[in-house]
C-alpha cells in the first residue's frame, strides 16, 4: 500500500512540475479590485477563461481527481506570466489568484513552481494573494491550516472567497486566520435597499476590524450597491460596475466610480 502511494504521488507531482498534464487549453482574465478610500486599484483577480472566450465553468468541468494537481499548477503560473506581461509591474497592485486546496498534497513542495515564476518575473511574493472558497471540497481542517500558514509564512495573503454563501464561514474564518474575506455576491446584490443585508455586512465589518482583516465585496454592479457598501465601511470592491474582466489585459477603472 504504502508502495502504490508513493508511486501515484511521484505520478502527480511530476505533472505538478510544469502542469503539463492538463490538457485542456485555457487562459486568464483580469478583474480589478479597488480600494475606494485611494481610489486606486488595489489588485487584480486572475479568473480562468476559455481560450475562445468561454466561461471558468468550461474549463473547471474538465478537472478531475486526475489533472487537477497539474491545473491548480498551470493556473497560478499562467495567472503570474499573463499579469505581468499585461503590465502589473508598472502599477503597486497585486495579483490574486485561486487555488484548490485538494490540489495541494504538500504546501511546501507544491509551492516551489509558484515562487519559481515568481522570482522570474520578479514579482515580490507580498504582492500575491491566494484564494479558496468556503465552498471547496476541502479535506481535513489540519491541512487547509498548514497550506495557510505555509503561504502566510512565505509572504504570501490568503484570502477566504465567496464568505457567506456556504453553512461554515464563521468557522472557517475562525479557523483559519485569512488576511481577508470576500463577501459573496448575493449579500451584496440589492444592499441598498435591504436592511437585513446591510445589519449582515456591517456585523461582519465590524468584526473584521477586531481581527484585522481586510474586507472585499464581490459582484457589485450598481452606483447604489458601491455607495451603500462604502456607508457600511467596506473599503475594497468588486464588479461589473468598476470594470469586466478582460482576457489577457488589466482593465482599467470606470471613471463615473469616483464621480459623487
Amino acid at each position: 500500500m504504502p508502495y502504490l502511494f508513493t508511486m501515484r504521488m511521484e505520478r502527480l507531482c511530476s505533472g505538478c512540475r510544469d502542469g503539463s498534464d492538463f490538457e485542456l487549453p485555457f487562459t486568464m482574465a483580469f478583474q480589478p479590485i479597488v480600494d475606494v478610500a485611494a481610489g486606486k486599484v488595489f489588485a487584480y483577480e486572475a479568473l480562468v477563461r476559455g481560450v475562445a472566450g468561454a466561461g471558468a465553468h468550461q474549463i473547471l468541468s474538465g478537472v478531475n481527481e486526475a489533472n487537477r494537481y497539474s491545473f491548480d499548477q498551470a493556473c497560478r503560473v499562467k495567472a503570474i506570466e499573463m499579469a505581468v506581461e499585461a503590465g502589473l509591474m508598472q502599477s503597486d497592485a497585486k495579483l490574486s489568484i485561486n487555488f484548490l486546496p485538494n490540489a495541494v498534497y504538500s504546501p511546501l513542495a507544491c509551492i516551489q513552481l509558484t515562487l519559481a515564476t515568481a522570482r522570474s518575473v520578479d514579482l515580490p511574493t507580498d504582492r500575491l494573494i491566494f484564494e479558496f472558497t468556503e465552498n471547496e471540497q476541502m479535506g481535513s481542517p489540519e491541512h487547509v491550516s498548514s497550506i495557510i500558514d505555509t503561504y502566510k509564512k512565505i509572504g504570501f495573503t490568503v484570502a477566504i472567497d465567496d464568505f457567506g454563501a456556504g453553512h461554515s464561514g464563521l468557522d472557517m474564518f475562525a479557523s483559519f486566520c485569512p488576511d481577508e474575506i470576500k463577501l459573496d455576491m448575493q449579500l451584496v446584490r440589492g444592499i441598498d435597499g435591504d436592511h437585513r443585508r446591510q445589519a449582515i455586512v456591517r456585523a461582519v465589518v465590524n468584526m473584521c476590524e477586531d481581527l484585522n482583516t481586510l474586507v472585499v465585496a464581490e459582484g457589485i454592479e450598481n452606483a447604489q450597491e458601491a455607495s451603500a457598501l462604502r456607508n457600511l465601511g467596506v473599503r475594497y470592491h468588486q464588479g461589473y460596475w468598476y470594470a469586466r474582466p478582460k482576457i489577457g489585459k488589466l482593465p482599467a477603472i470606470n471613471p463615473e466610480c469616483f464621480v459623487n
